[in-house]
């Protein structure tokens, strides 16, 4: 027993000296043991009732003590879980190597350290990046150099109290089912710490880490250097962007991305260029949540004369998009969904332009939470529209499904802000859609147009699509289940859904039925 006033949890007291007995931090230890020096059960039982499961997204949450939270131990248990199955599924292939990368947020360097370590330390290659780096860098690495996966430590754009463990598998894309379900399976049969997880030395001397940074870089910008298809509408423009990387990595990148397809630099928000894990300029670190996050941008855009704000979440895989009306002097902010039409558009037109292929095998992707704009712009422009379900998990393995066919991706996209232009990245990518939406705008003012324009000119052409979405925060897991459980069961047997909306005014025969209705429904 750990503490005689535990004993009459007996349960809570094993598990906490297993926890105890396993974790070498001593700052999480030692927090473990205050809580029951202070007889805190509450906090402790929230911390050991359960553990983090490992999904297709990997897993995420509040750092701090226990199996609940983000902590080397639980990062230890979860690398030890994924590198044996990746051996057992992978078998040889596993020996191509794993791309590990990290963001700027509290503990992630230390956290990809630890990761590296173990698979070091089974005889596996790691290329893990020596700096910070957008998170699609690691599903570009993958594909790059053929690796067996890829590990991203990364909370995206979460308070700063969190941290993430995201997983790529070896064709580039995120995990799908059954892979989550059997990744956590092994976490759950390598609980006990291997006898050199917590020794990170290894990074000191093995001949199989390797820093894919450089050749990483180079081939990334090369690779969108050639997707270029006005580089002197570029170079000449004399529109203005703002840039803000919300503390987050962004900058160097989005920089980069700028100087090799011939735009002109941007202003950066001196304030969020540079990473800081406190992100102190912002409540949430996240420029979905539209001009409360974009104070900054729009304050730095307005003093130096831009009328484009750019802006990238903290890991650089969402892209926020803001234009200034010169003659009232506000700025609209753009949906994820307005922003997939005009980079839908934009990806249509300069593929038309770079050839003369016709579009019978080119596609175009969203998720079903999305807009179906593109659904209407390929019936009209012949080209081929695929709906996938939630996540650009789904986006990213049906796009490597197409490729094995020999079609064309040209673009993908969901409402959260995430875009997928071409194929070069897997998954959604805010660096290569911020360069592309800069291009856009740019072509867009040589012609006499901004994005607005563009947009309703879209609009006027493939229909309007209009949505007005929004969320509400609950962290109460029991009422989550509540909520989901009657939505699933809305009629009082499995699989059923409502029957009308609207005190009955429209009937539902489908699921399918229930979004269109939805989409009909007056503003």
């Amino acid at each position: 027993m750990i503490h005689s006033h535990l004993a009459l949890n007996e349960d809570l007291d094993q598990r906490i000296s297993q926890w105890l007995e396993w974790d070498k931090n001593e700052k999480t230890s030692q927090e473990i043991r205050s809580l029951v020096y202070n007889m805190n059960v509450l906090e402790l039982e929230a911390m050991f009732d359960s553990r983090l499961t490992f999904g297709t997204a990997g897993i995420r949450g509040a750092m701090g003590p226990g199996p609940s939270n983000m902590n080397d131990l639980v990062i230890i248990q979860t690398t030890q879980g994924l590198v044996t199955y990746l051996q057992e599924a992978c078998t040889e292939s596993v020996l191509r190597g794993v791309a590990i990368g990290y963001d700027g947020r509290y503990n992630s360097k230390r956290f990809a350290e630890l990761t590296t370590a173990i698979i070091l330390n089974r005889g596996i290659p790691v290329y893990l990046f020596s700096k910070v780096c957008p998170t699609p860098f690691i599903p570009y690495t993958v594909t790059h150099f053929n690796l067996s996966a890829g590990i991203m430590i990364t909370a995206s754009h979460n308070p700063k109290e969190d941290n993430g463990y995201k997983v790529y598998w070896q064709n580039g894309s995120q995990i799908i089912p059954p892979h989550d379900k059997n990744i956590q399976k092994s976490i759950v049969e390598q609980l006990t710490p291997w006898e050199t997880s917590w020794d990170t030395s290894i990074l000191l001397t093995s001949n199989l880490l390797k820093d894919p940074y450089s050749e990483v870089w180079d081939a990334y910008f090369d690779l969108l250097r050639s997707t270029v298809v006005y580089p002197m509408v570029n170079a000449r423009s004399p529109l203005e962007f703002t840039y803000t990387a919300m503390h987050g990595v962004g900058y160097p990148y989005m920089k980069e991305a700028f100087t090799v397809v011939h735009l002109q630099p941007f202003l950066a928000v001196l304030e969020q260029r540079d990473p800081d894990p406190e992100f102190p300029t912002v409540k949430f670190p996240n420029p979905e949540e539209g001009k409360s996050a974009l104070d900054l941008a729009i304050k730095t855009a307005d003093t130096g004369g831009s009328t484009v704000i750019l802006a990238n979440d903290p890991d650089a895989d969402r892209l926020a998009v803001a234009e200034k009306n010169v003659e009232n002097k506000s700025w609209k902010v753009f949906t994820g969904n307005e922003l997939g039409a005009l980079l839908g558009w934009w990806s249509l037109h300069c593929f038309k332009n770079k050839t003369n292929a016709d579009l019978d095998n080119v596609y175009m992707l969203a998720s079903t939470v999305s807009s179906k704009i593109l659904k209407s712009m390929a019936v009209i422009e012949g080209f081929n529209f695929t709906e996938t379900l939630t996540g650009f998990k789904w986006m990213g393995n049906e796009t490597v499904n197409l490729l094995s066919q020999g079609k064309t991706v040209l673009f993908a996209f969901e409402e959260a802000i995430g875009f997928m232009y071409g194929t070069a990245v897997l998954d959604k990518d805010g660096i290569s859609a911020g360069a592309k939406m800069a291009e856009l705008a740019c072509y867009l003012q040589d012609i006499g147009m901004t994005l607005s324009d563009k947009l309703a000119d879209i609009y006027k052409t493939y229909g309007h699509h209009i949505s007005e979405n929004s969320y509400y925060f609950c962290y109460n897991q029991e009422v989550i289940k509540q909520i989901f459980d009657r939505l699933r069961t809305f009629a009082g047997t499995a699989n059923t859904y409502p029957t009308s909306i609207l005190k009955g005014k429209y009937q539902i025969t489908s699921v399918r039925d229930l979004y269109d209705r939805l989409r009909q429904l007056p503003a």
